[in-house]
């Protein structure tokens, strides 16, 4: 360079962050990867070519994570999940390189309106409800905290499903999300994993005198895994989610289709790849029950053989596993891991079976997320033996060691020792909680009510046995989506009162308690929430033509459809509103009810009262009587990118379950710190968050979780609550009466009886509670002096709901995993 002639820096087109190197990144994809000019560009090519752009700049950051994991040979975190519902990708990582704004300016430039294009992308169906939301938000975590730690799951090519109504009823549709591609995975066929179903076992002696086990497989199915970046928030930390897409070992028979049989030439193919295709397959049938085990055994054995041969690399013994890896298990869907830990342990490696045992259990911990005991999986032990015969054998010899070990800690109680058997040959099926409890070095509850029931009820003989084993992680939520992102007004004014350190230190919203008296902060948050209801009400007029007022009460309960959250309830609540404003010309304020969620597709009564809440709005709708008093809507095919416009704009979240029956909820937790008040049951995480923002800040309504058990205990019949309160006597009436479905009267007088014969979730004997409730809530929400400070409050309370914090809790407590600096080169 000659003397006195200036430096010119031009940034790497891969990783510049400047605007004129971005805009350039932006142009350059959308030529040479979508072969388009801006000219004949769509937007879905847009789309593809930023998503490209900021993938460039993640990607350095990954290897460099990945690499410097490797080298400090550090213990990382295996998150073994069945779901993550991720949500869209592209404006969360424009959000976590700080290049949303930048982003923003540079499409318009080329008057590309961003939001635009963000919609382009469809949501990853690669979940279904909180437990998958969950593991998202632990991801991100993770990353942020700069936690070693990669995911593992299955890459569903359709999802749960697309939910779809029609005359009210849900219907399930193929969830196409890869369409359209997926910019964010890169494929790994390199890492292919070959898994292993059905066959039979051998036995036999070494010239040592060793058992010797092999296992003849009768099918092998190949798992090809894809790999998406998760890049954490102001760190340059980016993790590493797995999902294992099934493939065929062979492609086609080439002999059978020369002779013309078409069909049965790709027969083996089709069967094969279907383990991946669909998240929770309907288990109603034999086939569809083995398709289930298949799948959590395929991501199993493909995320073990994984983790071994990253352990490898640097270790010649298995001795310090569990110091290097942490197994955890997100529910029983990845319980199988113990015994194919123990397979390869004990089979492949050849390690005695109590030195491949106190590995196992040393390096695998377990997260419950139920109470209901029907969702505590059980498999046919016909199953395990006709798919799985070495890991049943495996099973049987744990189970048969520990039962010996509780023979003697019950002093010889076989009623005990029955209860806690991994293996109930009453039923001859295998208890897969049993079988993570007692492979697991730690079992965490995930919320401080469910733990205790875990505790006392439902694993309460383990507990007694290890009460060390048991502990406490309460769930918490990404504030990242959950607030910067989805509600970026209300980050806006909180940034401006107390900084921007609350989008890692959650926490810091404390620091709001001064200004939640501040008359121009209440007025701030009601135009806050303003827009966002006029933003919702657009978004529902658009999608279904359904028109909302902005200045009405938005009711929102939002969640999976199942009894015991106890939807049902709310609905029945929308009747008695209709009643009073209908028949009984009282004025009951202006509501507006929204409900959305999914019902399993084998779940009859779930979809019934997606049904009934449907027959209900459109009656409603089409009676102009009432003067648009009320409205009801259900949000079809409910996911992330919704819940993002719903959640900001809500002003009372229905958290409802009956209490006992949710381990905590997370859609609580975003709602919080969003600004809605919380109507709910002591269910859950509900407990804490009222111990968080005060008892006079939270809609308290219904029975307690012992109450609960003292009156089944008792024995319940609904018919004397139904007896003595009116408003049930009428709401019961309008459905037998056909009121809101006048020619299929039996659906709904099903409903009816049901409820008057057998309510096994309560719902009568909460009604009048939750009707009170709900009659104190509209109160205080018309009057703005006593619903703004509320609001205020609970936001300032939100920090403890953080999943920093549940990560936290996680990486000391369980894990022993310590956080790494990742230090990028010079200019990167």
């Amino acid at each position: 360079m000659s003397e006195g002639r200036p430096t010119i820096l031009v940034e790497d087109d891969r990783t510049g962050m400047d605007p004129t190197t971005l805009r350039r990144a932006v142009v350059d994809h959308l030529l040479y990867t979508r072969a388009k000019d801006l000219r004949s560009a769509t937007l879905t090519d847009v789309y593809h070519a930023l998503s490209h752009a900021v993938r460039d700049r993640l990607v350095h950051r990954w290897m460099t994570t990945q690499r410097q994991y490797a080298s400090a040979d550090v213990k990382r975190v295996y998150y073994l999940s069945a779901e993550y519902l991720l949500g869209r990708q592209l404006e969360a990582n424009l959000h976590v390189l700080g290049l949303r704004d930048l982003a923003q300016r540079g499409l318009a430039a080329y008057d590309i309106d961003l939001d635009a294009v963000l919609d382009e992308e469809a949501d990853p169906g690669l979940g279904n409800g909180g437990l998958g939301r969950l593991a998202a938000c632990f991801m991100d975590s993770l990353a942020t905290l700069k936690m070693p730690g990669m995911g593992y799951g299955i890459r569903y090519e359709f999802g749960i499903f697309r939910q779809e109504i029609t005359d009210g009823w849900q219907q399930e549709a193929p969830d196409e999300w890869l369409r359209k591609g997926n910019p964010w995975e890169i494929k790994r066929p390199e890492y292919t994993v070959p898994v292993p179903f059905g066959g039979h076992v051998e036995h036999s002696v070494d010239d040592r005198g060793r058992l010797e086990v092999r296992w003849r497989e009768a099918n092998r199915i190949l798992g090809v895994p894809f790999d998406t970046p998760v890049a954490g928030y102001g760190t340059p930390t980016v993790n590493t989610l797995r999902l294992w897409s099934s493939r065929a070992s062979e492609q086609f028979d080439l002999g059978v289709f020369n002779d013309g049989d078409y069909r049965r030439a790709v027969e083996r193919k089709a069967l094969d790849e279907s383990i991946s295709k669909v998240l929770y397959p309907k288990d109603t049938s034999e086939e569809g029950r083995a398709l289930r085990l298949k799948q959590q055994y395929f991501f199993v054995c493909c995320s073990v053989h994984d983790i071994l041969r990253r352990y490898l690399r640097s270790h010649d013994t298995f001795d310090a596993l569990p110091s290097k890896a942490a197994i955890q298990l997100n529910d029983t869907h990845p319980a199988i891991v113990i015994a194919e830990l123990m397979r390869v342990l004990v089979d492949r490696e050849s390690l005695e079976w109590e030195h491949a045992w106190e590995i196992t259990r040393a390096t695998c911990a377990y997260t419950n997320h139920t109470l209901l005991p029907e969702a505590l999986e059980r498999w046919p032990v016909s199953l395990f033996r006709a798919l799985l015969p070495r890991h049943l054998e495996i099973i049987r010899e744990i189970d048969r060691r520990f039962l010996r070990v509780t023979h003697v800690w019950s002093g010889g109680d076989d009623a005990r020792t029955k209860r806690m058997a991994i293996v109930d040959d009453q039923t001859a099926s295998v208890r897969m909680a049993h079988l993570s409890v007692v492979g697991s070095h730690t079992v965490n509850g995930v919320a401080e009510l469910h733990s205790e029931l875990l505790r006392k009820h439902v694993l309460a003989d383990f507990a007694q046995l290890w009460p060390e084993r048991f502990t406490n992680q309460t769930n918490g939520v990404t504030p990242r989506r959950w607030l910067l992102q989805c509600n970026p007004e209300l980050a806006a004014e909180i940034t401006s009162r107390i900084g921007d350190r609350w989008v890692t230190e959650l926490g810091d919203l404390a620091k709001l308690t001064p200004h939640v008296d501040d008359p121009e902060f209440l007025s701030r948050l009601a135009q806050i929430k303003r827009t966002n209801k006029e933003r919702l009400a657009e978004v529902l007029r658009a999608r279904s033509g359904v028109r909302v007022d902005p200045g009405a009460l938005f009711d929102v309960q939002v969640k999976r459809i199942h009894e015991y959250k106890r939807q049902l309830m709310c609905c029945l609540h929308v009747m008695w509103l209709y009643h009073q404003a209908r028949f009984a010309s009282a004025s009951i304020g202006r509501r507006v009810v929204l409900v959305g969620g999914k019902a399993a597709p084998g779940y009859a009564e779930a979809k019934r009262h997606i049904k009934l809440i449907n027959d209900v709005a459109a009656h409603i709708d089409a009676d102009q009587t009432i003067g648009g008093q009320l409205k009801m809507h259900f949000l079809r095919n409910y996911n992330v990118s919704y819940a993002e416009r719903v959640i900001p704009a809500a002003d009372l979240s229905e958290q409802i379950s009956l209490a006992g029956k949710e381990a905590s909820g997370t859609g609580n937790m975003k709602f919080q710190m969003n600004g809605a008040l919380t109507l709910g049951t002591l269910d859950g995480a509900n407990i804490e968050i009222r111990q968080e923002v005060g008892p006079e800040n939270f809609f308290l309504f219904g029975m307690d979780a012992e109450q609960v058990r003292e009156v089944s205990a008792r024995g319940y019949d609904p018919s004397a609550v139904i007896a003595g309160s009116e408003r049930l006597q009428t709401v019961l009436q309008m459905l037998e009466d056909g009121l809101f479905n006048p020619v299929e009267r039996d659906l709904h007088r099903r409903i009816a009886s049901y409820l008057r014969q057998h309510d096994p979730f309560l719902v009568c004997a909460d009604f009048d509670a939750y009707c009170d409730a709900q009659q104190h809530a509209a109160q205080t929400y018309a009057d703005p002096a006593q619903w703004w400070p509320k609001v205020a409050r609970n936001i300032a309370a939100a920090g403890k709901f953080s999943s920093d914090r549940t990560i936290r809790g996680y990486a000391s407590e369980i894990w022993g995993v310590e956080p790494l600096e990742i230090t990028l080169p010079t200019g990167a």
